[in-house]
């Protein structure tokens, strides 16, 4: 009788992870829709490495934390990069968005977290002109991870 109780638990417990396996992929895709990405990567003019370290320090931590707190992004990072060439990123600025979703009306959510930041919107305009001074924009691009079951 005790033979037989544990290969029917055997059997049951063999049965409840293949249902759990053939749930997990019942979309037939072995992953998730993650949040999704923006990294933008940023090459600093010789010589202003650190003015424009500090104002991400600064000003642009200011929105981000602003934006986390309004629940505009999840998570923000900024990376430093060894350049392979002349024309290569030092920075990279990288911000998580819970989905797509999160883009709905995007413009005027960060116009609002601007204003708080900085005053206004043409302030912020101004202050984005400035540090044209000091960095140049090389790319942007947006992703979603793929969470792998």
């Amino acid at each position: 009788m005790i033979r037989m109780t544990q290969r029917f638990l055997a059997a049951s417990a063999v049965l409840l992870v293949a249902t759990f396996a053939t749930l997990a992929y019942a979309d037939g895709r072995n992953y998730t829709d993650g949040p999704v990405v923006n990294a933008t990567a940023i090459k600093t003019t010789d010589g202003h490495f650190d003015d424009y370290m500090q104002w991400l320090a600064t000003t642009w931590k200011k929105q981000q934390e602003a934006a986390k707190k309004a629940g505009i992004i999840t998570k923000y990072q900024v990376l430093t990069a060894q350049p392979q060439g002349p024309n290569d990123p030092d920075i990279y600025l990288v911000v998580e968005y819970k989905n797509w979703a999160a883009f709905d009306g995007l413009g005027g959510k960060l116009d609002a977290v601007s204003t708080q930041i900085e005053g206004s919107v043409e302030k912020a305009n101004q202050s984005e002109a400035d540090r044209a001074k000091i960095r140049t924009l090389l790319s942007s691009e947006t992703m979603q991870v793929a969470e792998l079951k």
